[in-house]
């Protein structure tokens, strides 16, 4: 799979609401399916084919431990998505550092961003 389509399927299994509750409960451990279940008004199957989008797109893996097949959360998929993301992010900061460099040229005394720092 190429990198971009990793991202993409990355960012389609976290559309899901449901998925996303799933991702949060399995950061604090490894869960079984009918774990995972009991906190949605949902059925077991249901629940099975939200985990299955969730591992085709290598977010979590599902082991094996006799009758119980725990799901685990997969950090690396999600620091790809976080990468990906944090280079918007440093576009934004940029912008709006070249934004507050304006402001300061246009009017006098500190800048709104600085007031607002100020005041926390």
């Amino acid at each position: 799979m190429t990198p971009s389509a990793r991202l993409d399927a990355t960012f389609a299994a976290l559309a899901d609401p449901t998925r996303r509750a799933i991702i949060a409960r399995l950061a604090a451990g490894e869960a079984s399916v009918m774990e995972l279940a009991k906190p949605f008004a949902m059925s077991q199957p249901a629940i099975s084919r939200h985990l299955k989008v969730l591992e085709q797109a290598g977010l979590i893996s599902r082991g094996r431990d006799a009758q119980r097949r725990p799901c685990r959360i997969e950090a690396k998929r999600l620091e790809e998505a976080n990468q990906w993301l944090e280079r918007y992010s440093a576009f934004w900061d940029a912008s709006l550092q070249r934004l507050d460099a304006l402001l300061g040229e246009t009017q006098p005394g500190p800048s709104p961003r600085r007031r607002r720092k100020a005041k926390l």
